[in-house]
């Protein structure tokens, strides 16, 4: 399949490890120039390791998009060489750090951040690149634009182990659904993509987070408890893979996803289903 990429420029935002670098990565092999933003300084080197970048040069800043300042002066560094930007994939996320079953295990002080870094970072980011995007689609309509959030099964099922980072994931569905609707009509299409189980930093802390509330004896390895934990809760029995969602987040930004808008893709395992 065509995806019809090449050429096309992508701003991946949260992208230095994990699930963002697979989505970095895919847009690359597509033949895609690939802009990469993130917190962690770490970012320098994956876009060399990636080896892509406007112009040829390797396009990356680091930001923290919990501040709106400090994403717009990235989004001005990374795009200052590009003619064009014709996707944007907000992938940067935090959990709270802590076990919060029952909620009441947590202060709410706790959520301020990660509804800073989740919620208001997508916000600070759609905000940056919408007229961009608007201009690439209306230079371009049959290719259009896409702008894309990597939200949580968390998001879709009140998630009792982190509150904050399931509130703040059900906010970032309908933040894109409302997206999708205001930027329909500019030919820019706006979906979430919703890992279940993958192997990242993040998912390691919430396993962390709850063997620290448990006695001691108690305790999993994270092996074990990520073993037993998908057992449970994904009909199909295994781990998601990072590169899974990249080649998600691509297909959705080629011309054979024109009609999908709106959406949340579950890439999750079967975890998630709606009936």
């Amino acid at each position: 399949m065509q995806l019809s990429l090449h050429g096309k420029s992508a701003v991946i935002v949260g992208a230095a490890r994990g699930i963002g670098r697979a989505i970095a990565e895919a847009f690359a092999m597509e033949g895609a120039n690939v802009a990469l933003i993130d917190r962690d300084p770490e970012v320098e080197s994956t876009a060399a390791e990636i080896g892509t970048g406007y112009a040829g040069k390797n396009a990356w800043a680091v930001a923290d998009v919990a501040s709106e300042t400090s994403l717009r002066e990235a989004v001005d560094r990374v795009t200052a060489s590009m003619n064009s930007v014709d996707h944007v994939v907000f992938a940067a996320g935090i959990g709270s750090g802590k076990f919060g079953f029952p909620f009441t295990n947590l202060e709410p002080g706790d959520w301020r951040k990660v509804l800073d870094v989740n919620l208001m970072g997508a916000v600070h980011t759609a905000h940056a690149f919408a007229p961009r995007l608007i201009q690439s689609a209306t230079a371009d309509p049959l290719h259009g634009a896409t702008f894309q959030i990597l939200v949580s099964v968390a998001g879709q099922i009140g998630s009792q182990t982190d509150p904050p980072y399931s509130a703040a994931k059900a906010a970032q569905i309908n933040f894109m659904q409302c997206l999708a609707k205001d930027l329909a009509p500019h030919g820019v299409r706006a979906n979430a993509i919703s890992p279940g189980m993958v192997k990242t930093a993040l998912n390691e802390s919430v396993w962390a987070a709850g063997q620290a509330s448990l006695p001691e004896s108690e305790q999993q390895s994270y092996e074990d408890w990520a073993t037993e934990k998908i057992r449970k809760i994904s009909p199909l029995g295994r781990w998601q893979e990072p590169a899974e969602f990249g080649a998600v987040s691509v297909f959705l930004a080629s011309p054979h996803a024109r009609n999908i808008t709106g959406q949340v893709i579950n890439v999750d395992g079967g975890q998630v289903m709606h009936s």
